[in-house]
């Protein structure tokens, strides 16, 4: 098997129900223009408040594909 070279990018998911759905919001918006994904970590979750209430839920996520030279 070739070696392979992986490129790793950073996206920001948002939800207004949850952060299982901010996560998943970032990895198909990835998948509609990236080809051959292969992990997705989530690094950082927090959200946005207004009036002192949950607007939305919001992840950061680290996306790796493979990189075609």
């Amino acid at each position: 098997m070739a070696d392979s070279i992986y490129k790793v990018i950073e996206l920001v998911g948002t939800s207004t129900e949850s952060w299982e759905k901010a996560a998943a919001a970032a990895v198909e918006a990835a998948s509609k223009s990236l080809r051959d994904l292969r992990v997705a970590e989530v690094v950082e979750f927090d959200m946005a408040l207004e009036d002192g209430k949950v607007a939305n839920y919001r992840v950061k996520v680290k996306v790796s594909f493979k990189f075609e030279v």
